[in-house]
């Protein structure tokens, strides 16, 4: 990963974008670590590598779903198992092709008092955490995300609906922004 020198550049920023429209150019990690550059309104998108991820799990998924109902057509010849097959395939191929960019609409910001986290194409969620209310940061780090160096960061605060997950962050940035927000929310929580 290239050393920053603090500033950040166009690739580690994403403009605010109101209506969801097109993004730019892939970037390379969507993210410049909070402890180069702080709280701003940049909103940074997670990792390309994420579609993958992305990509992968619903493969597995689309395999399992269409292998059962190829069997069930197999064993008890019933022909709408097979229709059945047909179109859960079609299906999952048309939401792999939507993967790229689904992943590309997963952003966050970091705010002088918050943190925002948006995604969605179709059904957009926006959804901001304070810091003092953080009660848990937790990286997971699946088996994929794992063999690509990513991780996934949840925020987890008093009111269960509030919890957040920023998938398909570089690990050392999740790390890092990990214990940027557990420093952030100590501060907030002491009033200082």
């Amino acid at each position: 990963m290239p050393e920053h020198d603090g500033a950040a550049t166009e690739h580690d920023r994403v403009a605010p974008e109101p209506g969801g429209g097109q993004f730019g150019g892939d970037v390379d990690s969507g993210f410049a670590g909070p402890a180069e550059a702080g709280p701003s309104d940049e909103w940074r998108r997670v990792s390309p590598k994420y579609v993958m991820v992305e990509v992968i799990g619903s493969l597995i998924g689309m395999v399992v779903f269409v292998g059962a109902a190829l069997v069930v057509h197999f064993l008890w010849q019933q022909q709408w198992a097979l229709w059945a097959a047909a179109v859960i395939g079609v299906v999952s191929i048309i939401g792999i092709a939507f993967e790229p960019r689904r992943v590309r609409s997963i952003q966050y910001r970091l705010r002088a008092d918050d943190l925002v986290f948006r995604r969605g194409i179709m059904f957009q969620r926006q959804v901001a955490v304070p810091y003092g209310r953080m009660q848990l940061v937790d990286i997971t780090r699946g088996p994929v995300a794992r063999a690509l160096g990513l991780a996934d960061l949840k925020f987890v605060t008093a009111a269960a609906a509030t919890a957040v997950t920023v998938p398909g962050l570089p690990m050392e940035e999740a790390d890092r922004l990990r214990d940027e927000l557990v420093a952030l929310a100590e501060t907030r929580r002491a009033g200082l």
